[in-house]
């Protein structure tokens, strides 16, 4: 090491940095892209460790080494100033010097008070987004998933918007934004912002607050069997009288009629005592089919907030928070690499990530960027949930037998509408994320059995019957390749 130590200033220079992004909003930014530790320096050379060559290009591409060099002179004169880097592999989690454990977002530790930052300025939210979760005993609700919480999900310019409304409904429930409505495709995190809410007030409140988290077709069986048990007041004392009602994946609703109108009253007698009421959906409002207009006006009266994709920064915020919980390390390269070509959603991104692990752990191999390609190539050459829907389904299915969709969804009982018909659904099931009812209902309104004993029909035939087997094949490669 040189006579010259420029360690202090180095920390100093980091400190400042990560100041200013924080007051401009950016802390997050800051946090994966100033990802340098000191090891040594001379007069004129600051040598710094970074997890990869993958992250250095990207933080010289972004201009963030400039800034700290030109940090570093500003404050000590020093000018031609270079940074230059070496490449850790050890761990995937080293930090910057500057920035405390406590407060980095690839040191994450479950036992240290946990700070949110609003990454970006949104707009009606009046509350501070900063929120302090307390340390004190940890309640569980029975209905809530506990790992759903504030702390555990990553916000970032596709979500920061439903993130801060759902904080600022759960600091103050039925007075702040009310009703929530929060739409969006599979897996971006709808249910888990939903159920962060109720985890949030029951945490605070505890029993003193009713809280019931369902799903739309739990609440529809439910209604339903009341009917049934000719015990409909009690079932209206249950939800009437409930001060968070958390109701997941409205779109089932449709075609329901009595369960919608059953709904509508108990919506009113819950926004009359300005209890909280969150939903969530898989499409906005004005595309659900067969809902009473009444009941889609109160949806749209509240807070309505779309969650789309997430960009490369939350994506790769996310896979290094996913890997921090599961105690795993994988080089960072691989890490980027996914975040990179994984575009859809967290589940997929996830699952990728997963099948990473999986692979290194079965062969006992460390993996490359190679050994990614080679096992991801499948994965990132086809479409990942949520870009196919049952209208692609019934389209290409419908035009491979040479029958209109309309026959497909028709109560028609002819053998070359029943098994292309039968076909579509098994298809369905295996392409999307929908269950058994939403399909039956896709399909003519038709029982949930209806489409099950569809499914399973085909499923049966396909393990005897080779042809079978290629027609589908020939389906689903063209229902993936299909571009409306």
């Amino acid at each position: 090491m040189g006579e010259h130590n420029y360690e202090d200033v180095w920390k100093y220079a980091l400190d400042q940095l990560h100041e200013e992004f924080k007051n401009a909003g950016r802390e997050t930014e800051f946090k994966l892209w100033f990802n340098m530790t000191y090891v040594e320096d001379t007069l004129t050379t600051i040598t710094v460790s970074v997890p990869s060559e993958f992250l250095w290009q990207s933080m010289l591409k972004k201009g963030n080494v400039q800034l700290v060099t030109k940090k570093i002179e500003e404050l000590t004169g020093q000018i031609n100033l270079n940074i230059q880097h070496i490449v850790n592999n050890q761990s995937i989690f080293s930090t910057s010097n500057s920035v405390p454990e406590s407060e980095n977002i690839i040191n994450f530790r479950q036992e240290i008070k946990t700070e949110i930052y609003q990454e970006q300025p949104v707009k009606k939210i009046q509350e501070p987004v900063k929120i302090q979760f307390q340390e004190k005993q940890i309640r569980k609700h029975p209905q809530l998933f506990e790992k759903y919480t504030f702390d555990t999900f990553i916000p970032g310019s596709n979500s920061d918007y439903a993130y801060n409304a759902a904080i600022a409904a759960a600091k103050n429930p039925g007075k702040t934004y009310n009703p929530i409505l929060l739409y969006g495709g599979v897996g971006l995190g709808k249910t888990h912002l939903m159920e962060a809410i109720g985890n949030y007030i029951y945490k605070e409140k505890g029993d003193n607050f009713k809280i019931c988290y369902i799903p739309a077709e739990t609440f529809t069986n439910e209604f339903t069997s009341s009917i049934k048990s000719q015990t409909t007041s009690k079932f209206k004392s249950k939800y009437r009288n409930l001060d968070v009602l958390l109701l997941d994946d409205i779109h089932f609703l449709q075609g329901k009629t009595q369960t919608q109108e059953e709904l509508f009253h108990t919506f009113n007698a819950l926004h009359d005592s300005c209890s909280q009421m969150v939903f969530t959906c898989d499409r906005p409002v004005t595309e659900l089919k067969d809902m009473t207009d009444r009941l889609r006006s109160r949806f749209s009266n509240g807070l309505v907030v779309d969650l789309q994709p997430p960009d490369f920064e939350t994506r790769h915020a996310i896979l290094l928070k996913k890997l921090e919980t599961l105690g795993k390390h994988i080089p960072d390269d691989v890490i980027a690499y996914i975040a990179k070509n994984v575009v859809t959603n967290v589940r997929d991104l996830e699952s990728a990530l997963t099948k990473m692990i999986g692979y290194s752990e079965l062969v006992n191999k460390n993996l490359t960027i190679d050994i990614a390609q080679q096992q991801l190539r499948d994965t990132f050459s086809q479409p990942l949930s949520g870009t196919i829907t049952i209208d692609i389904i019934q389209k290409v299915v419908s035009d491979y037998y040479n029958i209109s969709i309309t026959d497909i969804k028709s109560k028609k009982r002819d053998k070359k509408f029943v098994f292309p018909r039968q076909i579509a659904i098994y298809l369905s099931r295996e392409l999307t994320e929908y269950s058994y009812p939403e399909i039956g209902q896709e399909f003519g309104g038709r029982d949930h059995t209806t489409a099950m004993h569809a499914d399973e029909k085909i499923r049966d035939l396909l393990k005897t019957d080779s042809s079978l087997n290629s027609v589908v094949q020939i389906l689903t490669r063209n229902i993936k390749d299909f571009k409306k």
